[in-house]
């Protein structure tokens, strides 16, 4: 689930893997934008949600 140069559920560099994150990841949104690692705005409703980057858009799952 982790995509590009940024973590996003932690934030940080995408060195090598974060499976705790990947783990919290299938369960949430992400928090952090994965191409330029900005804190996101996200939407959670019922039945879906919604992650905004500034720069980036909008990932909704």
């Amino acid at each position: 689930m982790t995509v590009g140069t940024t973590c996003g559920h932690c934030g940080q560099p995408v060195a090598e893997p974060h499976p705790r994150c990947e783990q919290m990841l299938a369960l949430e949104p992400p928090r952090f934008c994965t191409r330029c690692g900005r804190r996101m705005k996200v939407q959670v409703t019922p039945r879906e949600w919604a992650a905004t980057c500034v720069e980036h858009g909008t990932v909704a799952g």
